[in-house]
């Protein structure tokens, strides 16, 4: 089986969501994931539902649990930690899938380089899959992907004040 690059990108909801589907599709055909997950470090719903497929899927979450405005020491470690597990997890042979939701911020937020995420996908042995989420995909990113997805909004009910809700948006 040939493995793809897939970026989810764009300012629009969903790259996550988009994400988490192919996780569980993937772990549905048997497959073992890797889910990593970048500048992030709460508990979610979403990883509540991944918990209960542990036997197939792997999550990981690489942030300090704030949101980052200006990078400081312990965002940069945890950034260089979940590159490391990246890699180590893309090249182990163990996964079929690995997703590293909120990478292509990863730039945009000075926690690692573009080039960091294009050493991945040079890698990235052929049989594994890799999919990168975030806004701000590198262009030349969205260059060596296989399938891009830009997620745009029209229109969201958090302009109009409505609070991240369990179960839909966290």
């Amino acid at each position: 089986m040939a493995g793809y690059v897939h970026v989810y990108t764009g300012e629009g909801k969903g790259k996550t969501t988009a994400a988490l589907g192919l996780a569980l599709r993937a772990a549905g055909a048997g497959w073992r994931v890797f889910f990593g997950q970048f500048a992030k470090g709460t508990k979610t719903s979403e990883l509540t539902a991944l918990g209960r497929f542990a036997d197939r899927i792997t999550v990981r979450q690489f942030g300090t649990g704030r949101l980052i405005r200006n990078a400081g020491p312990e965002d940069l470690d945890a950034a260089q930690h979940g590159l490391d597990e990246a890699r180590a997890a893309l090249t182990s042979g163990d996964y079929t899938l690995v997703i590293l939701d909120e990478a292509n911020t990863g730039p945009m937020l000075d926690l690692f380089a573009a080039d960091d995420l294009l050493e991945l996908i040079d890698d990235k042995p052929t049989n594994v899959e890799l999919v990168l989420t975030g806004r701000w995909a590198d262009p030349r990113v969205v260059d060596r992907a296989d399938l891009v997805t830009e997620m745009r909004e029209v229109k969201h009910y958090y302009h109009a004040g409505v609070p991240a809700r369990a179960g839909i948006e966290q």
